[in-house]
């Protein structure tokens, strides 16, 4: 498998005055990526929730029913994607949508495009406050990897990645690349998501790719306020940059950011790196009782 191009959005925030407004901005972004060659184009966590913009005033206020009326919109969206990916030929992972269930409940769902035409979607599994307390999204379907023709993939949607466990079990089930799409509306909380970005890519021995919501959207109580910086990431270790950063944006200023992904280099520093993190994880993992010590 040769090395490919990857493209993460710092993505803003908007107010669409309609669908067909959407659909001609997602299609500008997709082709301008498409068009430098990339090969995976990764979205935002809660990209899909400048879509209540469609709707009145009363909507818009109001996080419920922002929820529901966006439910007469998630095929029209999948479907936008899936052949944005089929057209451009690309893997596209799509800002991730508050998605309702049969039982009523709702989940962050984040759906992955083919350029065959296939999709299937990774919902989050680790709610922040926010999300539970306010907005009541619930976890999702459990982990999985995808396998494509650019390697098996995993998604950890934003805080999934502060969890070391939720990824592991991807990379233990063969994820050698993971996308982490974040929504995040303070400095701290991105620095949180950039630093487990780093961390999974350090002990999973893997590129991680790493695309914010940017901007402000006064008019929204669920992305009022984004801030990020796209990023990809990867084990300072033979054959990746020192500092383990392999490319990154500027702070909350909107557009692509790109780098090249070689899956065999991430092979080669999984069997000879300097140090092997993924290989020694069991014997840092402390499973029996920690002794307490007072001197």
């Amino acid at each position: 498998m040769s090395s490919f191009l990857v493209a993460a959005a710092q993505y803003p925030v908007s107010a669409p005055d309609s669908w067909a407004a959407f659909e001609a901005g997602m299609t500008r972004w997709v082709d301008e990526a498409a068009d430098r060659d990339a090969k995976l184009l990764v979205f935002p966590e809660y990209a899909s929730m400048v879509l209540p913009a469609l709707f009145d005033e009363t909507v818009q206020a109001d996080l419920s029913a922002q929820l529901d009326v966006m439910q007469g919109l998630r095929e029209a969206y999948v479907e936008l994607h899936q052949r944005l990916a089929r057209e451009r030929g690309v893997y596209l992972l799509a800002g991730s949508f508050p998605w309702r269930l049969e039982d009523g409940r709702y989940v962050n769902r984040a759906w992955l495009c083919g350029p065959s035409g296939a999709i299937a979607f990774q919902d989050k599994q680790v709610m922040t406050r926010f999300e539970r307390e306010h907005w009541k999204i619930s976890a999702g379907e459990p982990p999985r990897v995808f396998e494509t023709a650019l390697g098996c993939i995993g998604i950890a949607i934003c805080y999934d990645s502060e969890f070391p466990l939720l990824v592991r079990a991807q990379v233990e089930a063969g994820a050698e690349l993971l996308l982490v799409p974040s929504c995040t509306d303070a400095a701290a909380g991105y620095h949180r998501v950039r630093v487990a970005a780093r961390a999974r890519a350090l002990e999973s021995q893997c590129p991680v790719v790493m695309s914010p919501l940017v901007g402000a959207a006064p008019w929204s109580p669920a992305i009022d306020m984004n801030t990020g910086t796209a990023g990809v990431y990867g084990p300072p270790d033979r054959g990746f940059p020192e500092d383990g950063v392999i490319a990154q944006g500027q702070l909350d200023v909107p557009g692509w950011i790109y780098a090249r992904i070689d899956p065999a280099q991430t092979r080669e520093v999984r069997r000879d790196g300097q140090v092997l993190n993924l290989r020694h994880w069991p014997e840092g993992s402390v499973t029996a009782a920690v002794e307490r010590v007072t001197i």
